[in-house]
């Protein structure tokens, strides 16, 4: 048997259906659906034609289902009901209910300034919402969005991939951070020729020992020692608390008051440029509501900082 054709069919005649089947009166599945009495009784007569049956017959002062209404009736609830749950998940959004899981690209870095909070912020306001954040490839981030494996990535994004949309959320910059004692902190003034001679930790994902610090040391004709080399941002600060190396790191790494106590932070003494921390996402989410939520609580966030 072929599909029967939906397009010559009012799919309305099935609300009225419903009602009808649930009201067991033409004047208050009427008065339900806000029609009159006439305009309900064709949409009956209408319902009779299409499955070539009565459906509802009056007795006393109630209309009773027939045999084929009893059949059909579960039916077409459970697909009024599918429809229905279909059109509210596309048109509505309400974070205090939803149990969405919500995917993050985000390296180690922006989890760590942005996720404490977030949670906390959840925890009370949207209490069913869950998060997973994964690392990703700059490169593969477009495809990642467009595939929607994550719902927005975050970082550094200079050339955004098409059909990406990005916002800012805050800008950062390197401070430099040694052990409590370290005799640096003890000069008076640190030159770019002290800062040179140092021992240095360096964070890298290229796996190579050439950071910005050593871009800017270089028109200074200075070149430091870099003793330790990782991928891993969120180790610096228990390597160099127990340890005569030093790092140059984004500020806010070391802001919570937690490492204050076995960590010195100094200003670098060579200058350099500030950076701005973005979230991307794929115009194809751009009017979710449940990813616009999302880039709004974020951008709340990062305001305060």
């Amino acid at each position: 048997m072929g599909l029967i054709d939906l397009s010559g069919i009012d799919l309305n005649l099935l609300v009225a259906f419903e009602v009808l089947f649930e009201e067991r009166s033409v004047t208050a599945a009427a008065t339900r659906l806000y029609l009159g009495q006439p305009a309900m009784s064709a949409a009956l007569g209408r319902l009779r034609a299409l499955f070539q049956d009565d459906l509802f017959i009056r007795i006393g002062r109630q209309m009773h289902p027939t045999a084929k209404a009893l059949l059909i009736a579960p039916g077409i609830k459970a697909a009024l009901q599918q429809i229905r749950q279909t059109l509210e998940a596309s048109q509505t959004f309400d974070s205090t209910t939803s149990k969405r899981i919500f995917t993050i690209g985000s390296s180690d870095y922006t989890s760590y300034v942005v996720m404490p909070k977030l949670l906390e912020i959840c925890h009370k306001t949207a209490p069913n919402i869950n998060f997973r954040l994964i690392s990703f490839a700059k490169d593969c981030v477009g495809e990642l969005l467009e595939q929607r494996e994550i719902d927005l990535a975050l970082g550094v994004f200079q050339n955004p991939p098409r059909q990406t949309m990005q916002m800012p959320l805050f800008s950062e910059h390197f401070v430099g951070i040694c052990r409590r004692g370290h005799p640096v902190i003890t000069q008076n003034a640190i030159t770019p020729e002290i800062f040179a001679n140092l021992l240095y930790a360096l964070f890298t994902i290229r796996q190579d020992e050439v950071g910005e610090i050593d871009k800017v040391l270089s028109q200074y004709n200075l070149q430091r020692r870099i003793v330790l080399t990782t991928p891993h941002l969120l180790v610096l600060p228990a390597i160099i608390s127990s340890s005569d190396l030093v790092a140059a790191v984004p500020s806010r790494l070391v802001a919570p008051k937690a490492y204050l106590g076995s960590l010195e932070i100094f200003e670098l003494p060579v200058q350099t440029q500030p950076w701005m921390i973005s979230m991307l996402w794929s115009k194809l989410t751009d009017q979710d509501q449940a990813n616009c939520w999302l880039r709004q609580m974020l951008k709340s966030i990062c305001e305060e900082f």
